[in-house]
């Protein structure tokens, strides 16, 4: 329809937009969320839990987002702001990226006869609890332009929803956290994420991958736990939830043996023979007795 309009209409929109960009405010009435709750396959429906919300909000203001958010890209790709580890909604990477650098230090691994350990962290729904005012701290700390720290963050603020089922609407509830889905702003919230010497990083948006190859599979558990205390205290510090009985770790080797366990917030996380990462699966079923592993895709099996 936006494609259809009138040269009038578009010329209206056009000013309205540069009025937007030019004043820094984001209307209010454009971040009212309409959502549809889902029954997710085979989940029972008079569950909460078993529902997955669709938010739908006003085209034009989601158009006027990506003009927001275009110029917010080109500032972090001019200066080069992104950690280099982040593979997520940045351009000329995908998913393939972060799983060829992990499988190729998986192979490179078993030529040298080193093995590789690797924790997959599961972060409880998050893009949705970005904290408004720590993501507009970091705005300003990458030095971003202050009237678009303005605009992001007149975005981003004051926002709310109502939940419809059928023709029936609920009373508009505010939110008072996370930022959109698919987006660069998540990407900046952890930017600044902890690296560590010993061990190498993949980040896709909020899919963390952390791993290691040594000969001693102690040196693996110490290269692994010592990372993931610099990330619990960063995931505490800008109010990251972690769901640790959901994140994995997986050992890549030809010893009969397992590493010493992973720990994070005081539990461990086992050493599993499959994982899910990127939509991919890494299975070491075969590992010790054939001194291969595969991958798989989830959805086909192949």
């Amino acid at each position: 329809m936006l494609k259809n309009f009138p040269i009038k209409l578009i010329l209206i929109l056009t000013i309205l937009i540069n009025k937007i960009l030019k004043f820094n405010h984001f209307p209010d009435n454009w971040k009212e969320a309409i959502i549809f709750p889902i029954n997710k396959p085979g989940k029972d429906p008079h569950l909460t839990s078993s529902y997955r919300p669709i938010s739908l909000l006003f085209t034009i203001g989601k158009l006027t987002e990506s003009i927001i958010l275009h110029r917010l890209k080109n500032f972090i790709n001019e200066n080069n702001i992104l950690n280099p580890n982040q593979y997520g909604f940045t351009n000329k990477l995908s998913t393939l990226h972060p799983l060829l650098r992990l499988t190729e230090n998986i192979s490179e691994g078993f030529q040298k006869k080193k093995s590789t350990g690797a924790v997959f962290l599961d972060i409880q729904k998050a893009f949705d609890r970005v904290w408004i005012n720590g993501l507009t701290f970091k705005l300003i700390t990458f030095k971003i332009p202050h009237p678009l720290i303005h605009l992001i963050h007149s975005y981003l603020t004051n926002r709310s929803f109502r939940i419809r089922i059928n023709e029936i609407l609920s009373n508009e509830y505010s939110v008072s956290a996370g930022c959109p889905q698919g987006s660069l702003l998540f990407n900046l919230y952890i930017n600044d994420i902890p690296d560590y010497s010993l061990t190498k990083i993949n980040l896709y948006a909020d899919d963390t991958a952390i791993h290691a190859t040594y000969k001693n599979l102690k040196t693996i558990s110490f290269a692994l736990n010592k990372p993931l205390l610099l990330l619990q205290n960063f995931y505490d510090k800008w109010k990251i939830s972690i769901n640790v009985e959901k994140s994995t770790a997986i050992i890549f080797t030809k010893k009969q043996s397992l590493p010493p366990p992973i720990i994070m917030y005081n539990t461990q996380i086992p050493w599993s023979q499959e994982a899910k990462y990127l939509g991919i699966i890494f299975d070491t079923h075969l590992t010790w007795k054939q001194h291969i592993y595969y991958v798989r895709d989830k959805n086909s099996g192949k």
